[in-house]
């Protein structure tokens, strides 16, 4: 039977239910109002008091809650059930979502393909679980996976691991372990493996020619370097240049704008490898 039948019935029940006793308490107010002979002898009992009206069960109130889920689009159903996946971290099978969120998945056909579908539900042919991008359980295995990404692993891919995947970052970061790189400019973090084995040090020859290299002023000169070197310069600025001519705008140099990718790394080498250029810092 529906849920909306069930409720109806219920419904009607309680009109039936209410009408009954109003009648009780009609035919009572009456039956006090009508004179009587006094009694033989009085009752060993307390004259019996006009009965409270009946308070109903709010049943009424989680059963319109469940119809309204199940009434929902497939996606904010979906969604139910993966949080209660996500945030258990347990596997759950059917008739256990619907007990523990009113997401009937064996009643929606929708919803189970839906779920059966998600890259982030694994479906056994019984229960469903949460499926992380990465398998990985506790900071063990998590330090084993970074050190496989020798060119780093961004961190929002390790957020959905296991709960407290978040603390074990730090605490690897604290140890030593691996270095948590981000900076203003960037929404993520990365994070690369640090191989104690493989200490980082870098010549003061290389820090003066680091310090010494400046990009030319002009675009037309920056488009020059980056030919010679074998690549394609995304503008060109003398073909643009001309057109303005042409137009009888004058083209006037704008000023030299740092690379950003450039900018990006060095604020990330500055803000988290200070050791490397703490000489070029002092002089």
């Amino acid at each position: 039977m529906a849920l909306q039948e069930k409720l109806d019935r219920f419904k009607q029940q309680q009109e039936k239910c209410q009408s009954m006793l109003s009648n009780i308490a009609a035919k009572s107010a009456s039956s006090r109002s009508t004179p009587k002979p006094a009694p033989a002898a009085a009752s060993p009992f307390p004259s019996a008091r006009p009965s409270a009206p009946v308070k109903f069960s709010n049943d009424t109130e989680r059963l319109q809650h469940i119809n309204s889920i199940r009434k929902a689009p497939v996606g904010a159903q979906m969604k139910r059930v993966i949080d209660i996946l996500f945030q258990t971290r347990q596997a759950f099978t059917p008739e256990q979502i619907n007990e523990a969120c009113y997401v009937d998945v064996n009643g929606n056909k929708d919803v189970f393909e839906g779920l059966r579908k998600n890259p982030k539900v694994n479906y056994d042919g019984k229960r469903f679980s949460y499926k992380a991008k990465h398998d990985v359980k506790n900071k063990n295995e998590l330090l084993v996976l970074i050190r496989k990404f020798i060119e780093g692993i961004a961190v929002i891919d390790l957020r959905d691991a296991y709960p407290n995947v978040m603390e074990d970052l730090q605490g690897l970061k604290a140890a030593g372990q691996i270095w948590l790189l981000s900076n203003f400019d960037s929404q993520e973090d990365i994070a690369f493996p640090n191989d104690p084995r493989v200490p980082i040090k870098v010549d003061d020859d290389l820090k003066e020619l680091f310090r010494s290299i400046e990009l030319p002023r002009d675009m037309l000169d920056i488009e020059k370097d980056l030919q010679k070197n074998g690549m394609k310069p995304a503008t060109n600025t003398a073909k643009r240049r001309a057109a303005a001519q042409v137009q009888g705008i004058t083209s006037k140099p704008k000023p030299r704008q740092k690379n950003k990718e450039f900018s990006k790394k060095a604020k990330l080498t500055n803000a988290h490898l200070p050791e490397l250029f703490q000489s070029l810092k002092n002089s």
